[in-house]
């Protein structure tokens, strides 16, 4: 699985993903949804509550 940013609105397996969010979709889908620029990989960040 592979978190991607949407650029776009899109169905995917009955769900709406929403321009400018983030999801988690399989690898294969996004590689695809980048190289279209449908979408593009979403940096990783830690995330503490701490700071």
């Amino acid at each position: 699985m592979t978190k991607v940013l949407m650029h776009v609105q899109t169905a995917y397996h009955g769900d709406l993903l929403r321009a400018g969010k983030v999801y988690e979709i399989d690898e294969v889908i996004a590689k695809r949804w980048i190289a279209s620029k449908i979408a593009s990989k979403a940096e990783e960040k830690n995330q503490t509550d701490s700071e």
